[in-house]
């Protein structure tokens, strides 16, 4: 800890100054264009829309019905699972120390590193984009995903690598070199988990990493009133002290941290939700048919008819749960279990959780809260909204609204945001890690290099103004798609054998 605390400071004065030089923006405006070239290379479109985003609802569909609809029929059986009622057929697994974390704790990390300010900000940004309708689609989005979720975390324990000290390597990066090689597609597994290694390194660097820690150094200045960049710089210090705490410990830590932290942070954002409805309790009706009928005829100012909204939502939804980017499967891979299908099963809940109630409970508040005509929905076009003839974007549209009916609303959602941008930093940091050691290697020095790069992009992301660089991680992520989705189409009959293998188990204690 003395060596990252040392190469922390030691990057403070150079970050301050060189960000009072404005020789931050000068570097956002230097990687603009190599943003703008992955984002195009990523998101590039078919009739119109982004083909990512097309893949991703397609490939949720063609598993939801293969499998029978498991985000339904399984619901139950994943709460059991997370609840520890079949624990007794894991004897084998305890007996063989095979798995570093309990169900409950995988789901916590795979959920912390999904819901964060996208819940908060990309909600507000599809309602004001694309009117209430994009709810509707965010919800079959979700639901839609959990199937998604099920057939990827399924995969990740299968193939995953179980060391000798029992630490865990997994994620698509060994369920596609081995499953394909398996197949008799050796080299093209190899490239695959190559490229999907390289995707989720740089989107653990950017969208959960810097990303995180910008946003929650602003709500802190905000709130305290700071201006200067040092004072970010500071921020960002902290930060980065205390992930790199939880850090160093590992996934075993991590776990320990997000099993307490996630249901903290949900609860009090779901509360606040909910007392906000409670006493608009006589609204809610109004918001559920405005979500319904609006899905089908859009009235938001050029959101392009119903496929325009639908686009709305399917995207900030698949951006919220990342279902289909295998992110999440690299934390499901640490379980304890010798049964694959239990921890995808247990994976199909983090959509619901994520998109179907906490994105829902957030769309509702703010639906409500324009009840009365407190900004036009499309807005400027880009996400924007006026309000009392001030603009409001993402996070601000959410405070906006949560401003209105909770007293000391600013000091919550600081606290919601902080608590969202941490969890997701230190559950990102891991799935980034697993990937650098997959490249790299297993030892000591590559372990440490990936964790001070990395505690070194929460200050910059905190000091520096880097649009660019996180439009560039954000195309990571959803980069990570392409070569998981080979995986999950070439390897899907391996999760159906798996899934049968565990319901047989239950079924005949």
């Amino acid at each position: 800890m003395k060596k990252f605390l040392i190469i922390i400071f030691s990057f403070i004065p150079f970050l301050a100054f060189s960000s009072e030089k404005g020789l931050d923006k000068k570097i956002d405006e230097a990687f603009a264009p190599v943003s703008d070239f992955f984002s195009q290379l990523v998101f590039f479109e078919i009739l119109g829309y982004p083909f990512v985003i097309l893949l991703l609802v397609s490939s949720a569909v063609f598993f939801t019905i293969f499998f029978g609809f498991p985000n339904f029929k399984y619901f139950l059986t994943a709460i059991n699972v997370v609840r520890g009622r079949h624990d007794d057929l894991d004897k084998k697994t305890r007996e063989n120390k095979e798995g570093e974390v309990s169900h409950f704790q995988a789901l916590a990390t795979a959920v912390s590193g999904t819901v964060g300010n996208g819940n908060i900000a990309g909600v507000a940004l599809a309602i004001a984009l694309g009117g209430p309708g994009a709810t509707f689609w965010m919800i079959i989005c979700g639901l839609l995903g959990m199937s998604t979720k099920f057939v990827e975390c399924t995969l990740g324990v299968h193939y995953r690598d179980v060391g000798e000290d029992g630490t865990v390597y997994g994620g698509p990066m060994y369920y596609l070199s081995k499953g394909l090689k398996i197949r008799g597609w050796e080299k093209l597994g190899k490239v695959s988990a190559i490229l999907f290694a390289v995707f989720c390194i740089g989107g653990s660097f950017g969208g959960g990493n810097a990303a995180q820690s910008n946003q929650a150094t602003i709500v802190l200045k905000n709130l305290l009133g700071l201006e200067t960049t040092f004072s970010g710089a500071i921020i960002g210090l902290v930060l980065a002290i205390f992930v790199g705490i939880i850090i160093i410990g590992g996934i075993k830590r991590i776990a320990s941290v997000t099993e307490k932290i996630v249901p903290l942070m949900a609860a009090l954002y779901i509360l606040a939700c909910i007392y906000i409805l409670l006493i608009n309790f006589s609204y809610i009706d109004d918001a559920i048919s405005m979500i319904v009928k609006e899905a089908f005829k859009p009235t938001a100012i050029g959101v392009g008819g119903v496929i325009g909204v639908l686009m709305v939502g399917f995207k900030r939804a698949a951006f919220s749960n990342e279902a289909g980017a295998g992110s999440a499967s690299i934390a499901h891979s640490a379980v304890k279990t010798e049964y694959s299908a239990s921890e995808g099963l247990v994976a199909l809940l983090e959509p619901f959780i994520d998109t179907v109630v906490i994105c829902t409970m957030t769309a509702l508040v703010i639906i409500i809260f324009n009840m009365n005509g407190a900004f036009v929905y499309g807005g400027d076009g880009l996400g924007g909204v006026t309000i009392d003839g001030v603009l409001y974007e993402g996070a601000g549209i959410t405070s906006k609204a949560f401003a209105e009916y909770i007293p000391y609303s600013s000091e919550f959602l600081t606290i919601a945001v902080v608590l969202f941008a941490v969890s997701t930093m230190i559950s990102w940091s891991y799935y980034g890690l697993q990937s650098w050691k997959y490249l790299f290697g297993r030892g000591y020095t590559a372990d440490m290099t990936y964790k001070v790069l990395f505690l070194i992009f929460v200050i910059i992301g905190a000091a520096a103004s880097m649009n660019s660089i996180w439009a560039f991680s954000d195309a990571m992520i959803f980069a990570m798609v392409f070569p998981n989705m080979i995986g999950l189409y070439f390897l899907f009959p391996v999760v159906k054998r798996e899934l049968e293998k565990f319901l047989n188990a239950i079924k005949s204690k």
